[in-house]
């Protein structure tokens, strides 16, 4: 079996189609979001974290939040697409929610001001992006499930 068929196999329960919309729904959300308030959410919110070539940076994490959160809603390349928002959120938790836990800004990341800093603070801040980074680690062990694009395609195939 080929790499690329080993890694698109529509494995996985049913009940995965749930996984995938809440965790694809949510990522497409905030991709849009990025193109219809980049100040407030893409390069301005990046240029004020510290996420360097903001202008770049932000309409890139919009594109591949908005393309691959709608692959994985679909089921369609879902590991793929899972892998490119891990290290999305794996970024976003990195320089945004680092700094809280540490109660200051750390390799150029700048510090969101909060009431409190530290391990509880950090968790609170940082529960949606837990929550999807999980998400998208049990879609990459368990595949996208049998109702996707990606079981149909085998089934053609």
């Amino acid at each position: 079996m080929s790499l690329w068929k080993t890694i698109c196999e529509p494995t996985g329960a049913n009940a995965n189609v749930l996984i995938r919309l809440v965790v694809g729904g949510v990522f497409l959300n905030e991709g849009i979001l990025k193109f219809l308030y980049p100040v407030a959410q893409a390069a301005g919110r990046f240029a004020k974290i510290g996420i360097p070539y903001p202008d770049f940076f932000g309409p890139f994490v919009a594109t591949v939040e908005t393309v691959c959160g709608a692959m994985v809603i679909l089921g369609l390349i879902t590991r793929p697409a899972a892998i490119a928002l891990f290290i999305d959120i794996s970024v976003a938790i990195f320089s945004t929610k680092i700094p809280v836990l540490l109660g200051h800004g750390f390799l150029g990341f700048s510090l969101m001001e909060l009431p409190h800093y530290g391990f509880l603070s950090m968790v609170h801040e940082a529960r949606t992006d837990f929550s999807m980074w999980f998400g998208l680690l049990f879609l990459l062990l368990t595949g996208p499930g049998r109702w996707s694009v990606d079981a149909r395609l085998a089934k053609k195939a």
